[in-house]
């Protein structure tokens, strides 16, 4: 004998919705799990990627710096050589005290001067006196501290205007002790050693710087 528990059977119909909608549903939550999450490695790409765009920004940058820095000047020493410089120079003198002595005329572009080279080695402080005699008679004289270090030392002139012919220009340097107070020790001129203005000291009759 069959009994009835009362109970409808399920509908097959309600069935079927209820499993389509369920694949309706995994089907959009999936896709929208796979774009929160992004590319797999994404991270660390990133992290490759900054040094990466940090370089390729600093090089225009140097290369830019490279441009605007200014070329490398040619050094002061350079400077002024472009005149070829004359120089006409008597003999070197030296005299029994120890005082050695060269004078020279310089001529460069317009201009020209009077140079003594010297080397003290008397152990005293002298006096010198180098004279620029130009040709028409006028004479430019400068007075110069000598000292007693026995070391090789120059004095010479302010440059002038050249006038007249540059050959026709002499120079003469004169040592005697500090203050003039004592014989002339040397005198070394700009022309030959047989010239006038050139000869050793340290003579009786030779007067001391004026």
């Amino acid at each position: 004998m069959l009994r009835h528990s009362g109970e409808r059977p399920p509908d097959p119909q309600k069935i079927r919705l209820l499993a389509l909608a369920g694949v309706v549903a995994c089907a959009v939550a999936l896709p929208l799990a796979v774009a929160s999450a992004g590319p797999v490695g994404d991270e660390g790409r990133t992290v490759v990627r900054a040094p990466a765009r940090e370089a390729v920004r600093s090089s225009p940058r140097e290369e830019d710096a490279k441009a605007l820095s200014p070329a490398p000047t040619e050094s002061p020493l350079l400077l002024g050589l472009g005149l070829a410089t004359a120089v006409r120079c008597g003999p070197e003198l030296s005299s029994p005290e120890g005082i050695e002595a060269q004078t020279c005329v310089l001529t460069q572009g317009q201009d020209t001067w009077a140079r003594s080279y010297y080397r003290n080695a008397t152990g005293e402080i002298l006096d010198s006196a180098l004279t620029l005699m130009k040709p028409d008679g006028r004479t430019l004289q400068l007075h110069c501290a000598v000292g007693s270090e026995d070391e090789p030392g120059m004095c010479e002139t302010p440059r002038e205007r050249t006038e007249g012919e540059p050959t026709a220009y002499a120079a003469v340097a004169e040592f005697a002790a500090k203050s003039g107070r004592g014989p002339l020790l040397l005198r070394a001129g700009s022309e030959s050693e047989d010239g006038p203005e050139s000869g050793s000291g340290g003579n009786s009759g030779a007067s001391a710087i004026s």
